[in-house]
C-alpha cells in the first residue's frame, strides 16, 4: 500500500499529540490540569439551546441540507455584521454558512492554489492556514510575526521573487496565538499590497467578540475595498461557546464565496439544519451572554498574567482572545518547558514551536478551563517556582 505524498509529508495535527500525551498520564491515573486547547468551558447559551431542542423535533430537519445553508441564516449573519460592523453584505452571493470555520479555512486553498504556487501565511498561526496549502499541492512562504512589530507582518520585507508565485494571503486579528490585535489602518495596508500584487486575502477572525477592557475590535470588511479581494472567516464557536455544534461562516467577495461554495457542494453535505436554527438564534437573540462571558475570561486572564509573571514567564494581558502568549524563562526551549511542566506538575501548556519557528520561546494558555482547574493549575505552577527556586540556589553556592 503506498500512501500519497501530500499524507506522508503531513505533519501530525498539534493538539493530537498533545491529547495523546494527557491521555497516558491520564491512564496512569495522575492528575493532568490543561491550558492547552482553546475549547470553552462555559455551555453554550439556554435560549440557544432550547431553539436547537425544539428543530430538532421538526422533521423537515431530518432530510440533507442545501450546502448553502438556510435563507434565514444567511439573511442572520449579513443582518449580525451589519449591527456589529457596519458592514453591508449580499446575503445570497457574500455569505456562506460553514462546518465551522476549520472547514472553510481548510476548503479555500482548493479554490486558489495548484501545484507549487505559494500562500503567505503568518508564523506563528493556526497551523491549519500552511497545512490546508500543502494539502492542495502549495507551498508556504512564513512571515515572521515578532514582538518588535506587535505581531503583525511586515508586507514591505516580502521579496518580489516570492511575491510573483503568491496566491494568496492569510491574516488574523485578534491572533491565535499571541493575542496580538490590528486596527482599521493595518487592514487598509493589507486591502492595498493585495490590489498592487493581485492577491486574494482571507482574514481569520474568529475573536472579534472575546474581548476585555472594552476593547472592541474591527472587521476586516470594513477596510475600504476589502469586498474586492477577499474574504473574512468567523465562527460563532468562540462567540456564544457552540464549538462542538461545528457552525461559521465566510463572508466578503462574491467570486470567492462561489469558489467556495462549488468545493463545498462536492465534498459536504451542509449544516444539519436543526443547528443552522441554534443559529439564527444565537445571531439575532440576546447578546447579553456575550459580555457575561467576557467578564469571566477576563478575571481569568488577569489571574493567569499575574501568576506567569511572578514565576519568570513574561506576558502581557491581551485586549481579546481566549490565550495568554507568554516568553519561557531563560534557559528552556519552549518544547523543554512544556515538557518540565507536565512532567513535574502536571500541567499542560502548547508549546509555541508548535505554530512555526518564529513561536519558539513562547508558550501559549487558553482561558477555556474551569475556575476550580484554573486555581489548581495556578497552585501548581506556584509551587514548581518555589521549586526551581531552590534548585538554582542550590546550583550557584
Amino acid at each position: 500500500m503506498r500512501m500519497s505524498r501530500r499524507i506522508e509529508h503531513l505533519p501530525p495535527y498539534l493538539f493530537v499529540e498533545i491529547n495523546r500525551k494527557i491521555t497516558e498520564k491520564r491512564a496512569k491515573g495522575e492528575d493532568v490540569v490543561s491550558f492547552a486547547i482553546g475549547d470553552p468551558d462555559i455551555p453554550t447559551p439556554s435560549h440557544i439551546i432550547d431553539r436547537l431542542c425544539q428543530a430538532v423535533q421538526d422533521p423537515a430537519n431530518h432530510r440533507y441540507p442545501e450546502t448553502e445553508g438556510l435563507p434565514k441564516l444567511r439573511q442572520a449573519i449579513a443582518e449580525w455584521y451589519g449591527k456589529r460592523f457596519n458592514v453591508t453584505l449580499d446575503a445570497d452571493l457574500e455569505v456562506l454558512p460553514l462546518i465551522g470555520s476549520k472547514e472553510g479555512i481548510a476548503h479555500i486553498a482548493l479554490c486558489f492554489i495548484d501545484y507549487q504556487d505559494t500562500a503567505l501565511v503568518p508564523d506563528p498561526a493556526y497551523p491549519v492556514y500552511s497545512v490546508s496549502t500543502m494539502l492542495a499541492g502549495g507551498r508556504p512562504y512564513y512571515m515572521p510575526l515578532t514582538e518588535q512589530n506587535n505581531f503583525l507582518p511586515d508586507l514591505r520585507g516580502i521579496p518580489a521573487d516570492v511575491l510573483r508565485r503568491v496566491k494568496l494571503l492569510w491574516i488574523n486579528y485578534p491572533n491565535n496565538p499571541t493575542g496580538a490585535v490590528a486596527d482599521l489602518d493595518f487592514f487598509k495596508r493589507v486591502v492595498e499590497f493585495a490590489q498592487q500584487h493581485d492577491l486574494a486575502v482571507c482574514h481569520d477572525g474568529p475573536y472579534s467578540e472575546v474581548t476585555f477592557d472594552d476593547y472592541r475590535p474591527v472587521s476586516f470588511m470594513e477596510a475600504e475595498g476589502a469586498k474586492e479581494i477577499g474574504v473574512e472567516f468567523h465562527s460563532l464557536s468562540k462567540s456564544y461557546n457552540m464549538t462542538g455544534w461545528r457552525i461559521g461562516m465566510v463572508v466578503g467577495n462574491a467570486k470567492m464565496i462561489d469558489a467556495l461554495k462549488r468545493v463545498k457542494s462536492n465534498l459536504d453535505s451542509g449544516i444539519p439544519q436543526a443547528i443552522q436554527y441554534a443559529a439564527i438564534e444565537a445571531l439575532t437573540g440576546s447578546q447579553d451572554c456575550i459580555q457575561e462571558h467576557n467578564a469571566i475570561y477576563q478575571r481569568r486572564r488577569d489571574l493567569v498574567v499575574e501568576m506567569l509573571n511572578s514565576i519568570g514567564l513574561e506576558a502581557k494581558p491581551p485586549k481579546a482572545g481566549l490565550y495568554i502568549w507568554a516568553k519561557v524563562p531563560e534557559g528552556y526551549s519552549s518544547t523543554d518547558f512544556a515538557t518540565d511542566l507536565l512532567e513535574k506538575i502536571g500541567v499542560v501548556v502548547t508549546p509555541g514551536i508548535g505554530y512555526g519557528k518564529n513561536g519558539e520561546g513562547y508558550v501559549r494558555l487558553s482561558l477555556t478551563i474551569p475556575d476550580a482547574r484554573l486555581v489548581k493549575g495556578l497552585s501548581r505552577l506556584a509551587a514548581w517556582r518555589s521549586t526551581r527556586s531552590r534548585l538554582l540556589r542550590r546550583e550557584t553556592t
